[in-house]
């Protein structure tokens, strides 16, 4: 996370993971989820504010929860079905619940048949919002496989040289065991910067930089600029002449592998909830754990060690900042805005729960 989506530290109402996290489950079973399905969906969001995504943590995403299962969006007593199934492709109807719980034991039953499989895949249609992909990705860690988790995020990002929203957030997770060092694990939306961290910024009075956004008729905004109240998402890379065809056609990817894989539609033509993929490679199909895990702790240790640019303090890799954001997190507790304490105080109380906080 940059330091402009942050909370001011003399602000932050700082929370231990655990206190949250009874708080989450709690609203969760309020509205109807069994206990078992509502740790599921805390242990997500948990691992998003501990780790530094604050922008699917619960400061912006328990709103769109809460307010998708009282309106009857969301289903809380969801049951996947297996509507295909073959030893390493399964497709999976999510029964409109929220994707958040699903897929845990999606990406479980992806790494299960990777381990006969070498590969598998799973998808999900029909589902809800899953919150941060490295979650699922991280899970196949666990299993010596390497992790790969998309959904079809909101449709809000315009494509390269366009003025209509055709296309997903869309972001992609990727997790890779090591021995010694940091497991590499990658998370990104293909839109310039994460839709969430839009809505960050105006919480905290924070300003748009150059090349995240275009305003409603499609212009790049391309200097530092408060948040309009009508914008459009530009592709990762932003215009064409620094790369924006590159995130243009990473998304479209992410719409194919999600929604068009699943049979439900792509872009603007999504049907039937939102779409997920969940892919595990079973490392030992192709080469020795071992060698794998040293070769990865030689790469990540070299990048590490690498000669940073003026300026510059150092060079790290996908991982390390979250890691060092869940050291500092779970030892002296999570930082959310008041506002955000505020809505939790109100939420549980119209729910009739007592609030930690």
């Amino acid at each position: 996370m940059l330091e402009r989506f942050k909370v001011p530290e003399d602000i932050a109402v700082r929370v231990a993971p655990a206190t949250m996290r009874r708080a989450v489950e709690d609203i969760f079973v309020a509205l109807g989820m069994s206990n078992a399905d509502a740790a599921k969906c805390a242990d997500v969001l948990v691992y998003a504010d501990v780790r530094g995504i604050d922008s699917h943590g619960v400061s912006n995403m328990m709103r769109a929860y809460v307010a998708g299962l009282k309106g009857g969006y969301i289903n809380p007593k969801a049951t996947l079905k297996r509507v295909r199934d073959l030893p390493a492709a399964v497709s999976v109807d999510g029964d409109k619940g929220l994707g958040l719980g699903q897929g845990k034991e999606l990406m479980e039953l992806a790494c299960e048949r990777a381990r006969t499989n070498g590969v598998a895949v799973v998808t999900a249609f029909n589902s809800g919002h899953y919150g941060p992909s490295a979650y699922f990705a991280h899970l196949a860690l666990e299993h010596d496989m390497v992790g790969v988790s998309m959904t079809a995020g909101g449709v809000q990002v315009a494509p390269t040289q366009g003025a209509q929203p055709l296309l997903g957030l869309n972001p992609i997770g990727i997790a890779a065991p090591s021995n010694n060092e940091v497991p590499f694990i990658f998370d990104a939306s293909m839109s310039s910067v994460a839709g969430n961290k839009i809505h960050l910024l105006k919480r905290i009075g924070g300003k748009v930089l150059p090349g995240w956004i275009a305003d409603a008729k499609g212009m790049p905004i391309m200097a530092e600029a408060e948040v309009p109240d009508r914008f459009l998402m530009l592709p990762l890379g932003a215009t064409r002449e620094i790369g924006s065809h590159k995130g243009f056609g990473l998304a479209m990817l992410v719409e194919v592998l999600c929604s068009a894989l699943t049979g439900t539609g792509a872009g603007p033509h999504r049907r039937q909830g939102v779409a997920h993929y969940f892919m595990a490679y079973n490392v030992a199909a192709f080469t020795e754990i071992d060698v794998f895990k040293s070769d990865m702790d030689a790469y990540l240790r070299t990048i590490l060690d690498s000669k940073p640019a003026p300026g510059e303090s150092r060079v790290v890799y996908p991982g390390v900042p979250e890691h060092e954001a869940e050291l500092d997190r779970r030892a002296h507790g999570v930082p959310y805005h008041p506002e955000v304490i505020e809505w939790f105080n109100g939420a549980m109380g119209e729910l009739g729960i007592a609030s930690p906080f």
